[in-house]
């Protein structure tokens, strides 16, 4: 009787936390790129040790030159290095090297809270997403107005480009399933990997989810690595190159359509003219206006190319997301 009735009670918990039982049957990696993090790296990794038992959590060292990398050992992290500089270098890396069902993408720098791992990765399993966002809600002195402004703008210009689906696409805090990372061709070097997560998502349009969650300070001594107005160009630069490649006949044919309209432009008036009297005036003119329209004709004819070239790199992205099971699937 005595094993029947632990059977019983076993089954009883199972039902009450049934979303703790499909997560605790996963692997889980906690993935943090550093850079010259030595305040804080101990800390956090400690914090994603007692936030989610049994996960290993990876720290990548990006050349540091104080003591990241021994601060990061000591806490309990299996530590390698990167030697590419960047973050986008150091996120390709991991996904690269590292197998998992669950990725946690965080930051070493102590501004994300490890406790609210578990609920991201609640979310992406009961909910079978690929990737779960956590959206930064923090005061002035955490997340400055000017840096508030900056991601509103990007988020604007996102959901102009690739439509609506993000609020924070600048966010470090992400949990991504196993076929999400796997299939996801990273070439981003630097703080752009961010907006090359969310493009990846809304370009196969994977399922995924945002979650607000409490965004911290760093603590005295630590020092933030993001350059505002060079990795803000960065950025929008990232923006654009992506929109270019994955919406190459929109890119392309708004510069054939701004051409064709320069071309009216300038020979509207010699049509004009040529149809009132025969001739045709300021032969310059009509030659840089005929140089324009084929320019105009070309960039279109390229768009409609590259645009047949990027659906079969999608297609190809989206049968490799498709090999691999989603994350609910797992026994």
């Amino acid at each position: 009787m005595p094993l029947p009735r632990l059977d019983r009670i076993r089954d009883e918990i199972d039902g009450m936390f049934a979303q703790s039982s499909m997560v605790r049957n996963r692997t889980i990696a906690v993935l943090l790129p550093c850079y010259n993090e030595e305040v804080t790296i101990g800390g956090v990794v400690r914090g994603f040790l007692r936030a989610l038992p049994g996960a290993r959590v990876y720290v990548y060292d990006n050349n540091s030159t104080d003591g990241t990398y021994d601060a990061a050992l000591a806490a309990g992290a299996i530590v390698r290095r990167e030697l590419l500089q960047g973050k986008g270098n150091v996120v390709r890396r991991m996904l690269a090297d590292i197998d998992a069902d669950i990725y946690v993408l965080a930051d070493g720098d102590g501004t994300y809270k490890p406790d609210a791992a578990g609920a991201l990765i609640e979310a992406l399993v009961v909910r079978n997403l690929d990737m779960m966002i956590g959206t930064r809600n923090g005061d002035d002195k955490a997340f400055p107005s000017g840096h508030r402004f900056g991601n509103l703008f990007f988020n604007r210009v996102m959901a102009h480009m690739f439509g609506d689906g993000f609020t924070d696409i600048l966010s470090g805090y992400r949990v991504l399933s196993r076929r999400f990372a796997k299939s996801f061709p990273v070439s981003s070097a630097g703080f752009e990997i961010e907006v090359e997560l969310s493009v990846h998502a809304l370009d196969l349009k994977i399922a995924t989810g945002e979650m607000a969650l409490p965004y911290g300070t760093r603590p005295d001594g630590s020092t933030s690595k993001l350059r505002t107005y060079r990795d803000g160009l960065r950025i929008l630069l990232m923006l654009f190159k992506l929109y270019k490649e994955t919406q190459p006949l929109q890119f392309f044919g708004a510069a054939g359509t701004m051409l064709l309209l320069v071309c009216l432009g300038l020979g509207a008036p010699l049509i004009a003219t040529y149809l009132e009297t025969g001739l045709v005036p300021r032969i310059p003119t009509a030659v840089l206006a005929a140089a324009i329209a084929q320019l105009g004709f070309l960039s279109l004819a390229i768009g409609l190319v590259l645009d047949a070239v990027a659906r079969g790199r999608r297609e190809a992205k989206r049968m490799r997301y498709l090999d691999l099971d989603a994350v609910a699937n797992k026994p």
